[in-house]
């Protein structure tokens, strides 16, 4: 939990690229031959196509922001970008369509791509630190219960708030659970999380947007009863009554490879019309 910059990084220059591993959509069958395709293009080009992301210059991910997710979670903090071909239902995260493949491709594979770099959140608790890419969620443990949530940011307590749960996203994570919620979109490349209730009791409770450097922590005071804290999705413990989890922007970053026209605003106005 270190940055303190607020501000959009500019995108960095693409490195060549020489050899790709490729993460597919959870639905085989539904990319089966752009794979296919997809190892012919590299051969044309001259790629390898290796089997770990470790060993690869570049990621490759055919599918649709899931599929992003997958492919940089696996990739965190090694440097390795993720450029993304939509074989999903939104593809947010992607810079072109399936039935863009070739012309897509054969473009990152000759290096005309760019790349953005986007922050990660580190949740402590439960013993543990865990890294997201989009949010971390505490919410009550049992389904249309209301839970009660103290939080404080930067070790200033602000008023416990009574509610379903709340969203803490990164500006990746911006334009998934968290806008549902009516929490704020926030530009790709901000060293930044918004923080959101869901369904709060309340008619002042409204979305914030903090930067790195001040950490959020979040303290279930719901008498008897736990609330579930979810990583990216992914359960990963409950807190007690009594027991806090801290929040802040993390140390790893994810490298996000998109074609150069592509920007976050030209994939939100498209994804979001």
């Amino acid at each position: 939990m270190s940055s303190s910059s607020t501000s959009p990084q500019p995108a960095s220059p693409a490195r060549p690229v020489n050899s790709i591993a490729v993460f597919t959509h959870g639905q085989p069958s539904r990319v089966a031959s752009a794979l296919s395709r997809a190892g012919e293009i590299a051969a044309a080009a001259g790629v390898d196509v290796v089997s770990k992301s470790a060993d690869a210059d570049l990621v490759v991910a055919l599918g649709g922001d899931g599929t992003m997710l997958r492919a940089l979670r696996a990739t965190l903090g090694t440097g390795t970008p993720v450029f993304g071909i939509n074989y999903g239902r939104v593809g947010f995260l992607t810079s072109a369509d399936g039935s863009r493949l070739d012309e897509a491709l054969e473009r990152a594979l000759s290096g005309d791509y760019k790349i953005v770099e986007l922050c990660t959140l580190a949740a402590s608790a439960l013993g543990g630190s865990h890294a997201a890419l989009n949010d971390v969620v505490v919410t009550s443990s049992e389904p249309g219960r209301m839970v009660e949530l103290a939080w404080e940011i930067g070790g200033e307590q602000l008023e416990a708030q009574p509610c379903d749960g709340m969203i803490c996203c990164t500006p990746s994570g911006s334009t998934a659970y968290n806008l549902s919620n009516g929490g704020p979109v926030m530009m790709w490349g901000l060293q930044a999380m918004a923080i959101t209730f869901v369904a709060p009791h309340s008619l002042h409770a409204r979305p914030l947007v903090v930067p790195g450097g001040l950490d959020l922590t979040v303290t279930n005071r719901t008498p008897e009863t736990a609330v579930t804290v979810l990583v990216d999705g992914t359960t990963v413990g409950e807190l007690g009554s009594g027991e806090s989890i801290t929040v802040g922007i993390g140390d790893q970053t994810a490298q996000l490879a998109v074609l150069p026209e592509v920007t976050f605003f030209s994939r939100y106005h498209e994804v979001f019309p």
